[in-house]
């Protein structure tokens, strides 16, 4: 039985069953994920135990424009950031804090510049689908080489960069619609 079906069989019945079909097809693939981005066993099962959760809340979302395992590594791949941002955070602050106790007499740099930008990419990547953000994240944010991306989608190398192309020029259109004025 495929995943969409399986999918909109738990959609129409609410059966258990078909989620637990889900989980046992996908909680290894989950969990290796997560053990690879956390490096410790505790957290990733935590980890998989929360995006299971997700997955479980958001079922009625999940469209079928891309494929559910895509759908589910974008879900685990997006926790495991945040999680090892919000980690990464709490060590540099306590590590800031103890090296450099804050000067209040030091002047808060301008920003807006900067920040401009990157509203401007937010917007962006809000206008792209959870596949598109996905793919350009693992890519340029996170440098997963597109072998390792092939292998995780099931496709050749060569689609993944033709694909990757196609959601730039999507992403320059969108940014120069919104962004660019003609003067």
């Amino acid at each position: 039985m495929e995943d969409l079906d399986i999918v909109q069989a738990y959609r129409a019945h609410q059966h258990a069953t078909c989620f637990q079909i889900l989980y046992d097809r996908y909680a290894g693939k989950v969990y290796s994920k997560a053990m690879t981005m956390l490096h410790r066993p505790g957290e990733a099962e935590d980890a998989t135990q929360e995006i299971f959760t997700k997955i479980f809340l958001s079922l009625g979302q999940f469209e079928g424009q891309a494929k559910f395992s895509t759908w589910i590594y974008s879900i685990t791949y997006n926790l495991c950031i945040d999680k090892i941002r919000k980690s990464k955070r709490s060590r540099e602050l306590f590590a800031s804090e103890v090296e450099n106790p804050p000067d209040t007499a030091e002047e808060v740099p301008d920003e807006a510049l900067m920040s401009m930008q990157v509203n401007e990419l937010r917007f962006v990547l809000q206008q792209l689908t959870e596949a598109e953000r996905t793919l350009l994240l693992m890519k340029y944010k996170d440098g997963v080489k597109i072998r390792a991306i092939a292998e995780l989608l099931g496709k050749n190398e060569s689609a993944v960069k033709m694909q990757l192309k196609r959601i730039k020029e999507k992403a320059k259109r969108i940014h120069d619609k919104q962004f660019t004025s003609i003067a």
